[in-house]
Order: C-alpha cells, then structure tokens, then sequence
C-alpha cells in the first residue's frame, strides 16, 4: 500500500470570522467600523468609571474637611456657651452673696445673662441647621 498524502487541514475559524469571510466587502467595512465604534465607547466608559471615582474621592476629601471645620467651629461655641454659663453661676453667686439688693435687680441681672446664653446657643442650633441642610 502506498503511503496517502497527509491531508492539509485549515486552521478552525472562529463564528466571527467564519461569518466575515462570508460577508461582502461593505459588510466587512460596516463591521470593522461598528467593531471600533464599540472599542472607543469601551474607552469613554473606562475613562468615565475613573471620572467618577477621582470625583467621588474629592467629595469625600471635601466631606472630611467641612466635618474637621464643624467639629472646630462646634469646640468654639460650646467654650462660648461654657464661658456664659461660668458667667451666669458666678452673677447668681455674687448676686446671693449681695442679698441686700432688691430681687427684682437680681431677677433682672439673671434674665439678662440667661437672655444672652439663649441667644448664643440659638444661634449655634442655626448654624449648625444650616450646614447640615435643616
């Protein structure tokens, strides 16, 4: 028996590029255009993603400082609310110690010390209410 020739076997294409081979020239052209239409929206998604998490880390980076900025501001009026406080018991205790005044200038010199802590602590509440969008 003679020795057969080996048969040349063609590399297996694959789907795509079976379907390609078969189709026209425009087809062809069509194709690799939407192939690279796809390809640069790819990119655009790609360089969106990293968009969004530069701008995700900024915000957060900005979060963090506003926070450091209120919890400062927050020390600041609480030594002011402390201070008028401090303020206040000292008056009463003076105040008592002078009982030889009349009660009605011992009531006013509280209201008016009492008035001006209010005032202060309102305006914190506010001011915190707005920083915080409330």
């Amino acid at each position: 028996m003679s020795p057969k020739a080996p048969k040349k076997r063609s590399k297996a294409k694959s789907a795509p590029k079976r379907a390609q081979a078969a189709m026209s020239r425009e087809a062809r052209a069509t194709y690799a255009a939407i192939q690279t239409v796809v390809k640069h929206l790819e990119q655009s998604i790609g360089e969106i993603q990293r968009g969004l998490g530069k701008a995700e880390q900024k915000i957060q980076a900005d979060a963090r400082a506003r926070i450091r900025q209120l919890r400062k501001d927050a020390r600041t009026q609480v030594s002011v609310l402390k201070a008028k406080q401090r303020e206040a018991a000292h008056a009463v205790k003076h105040l008592s110690a002078a009982a030889s005044g009349s009660w009605e200038d011992i009531k006013h010199t509280v209201d008016s010390i009492l008035d001006d802590a209010r005032a202060t602590a309102t305006s914190v509440v506010k001011r915190f209410r707005s920083a915080f969008g409330g």
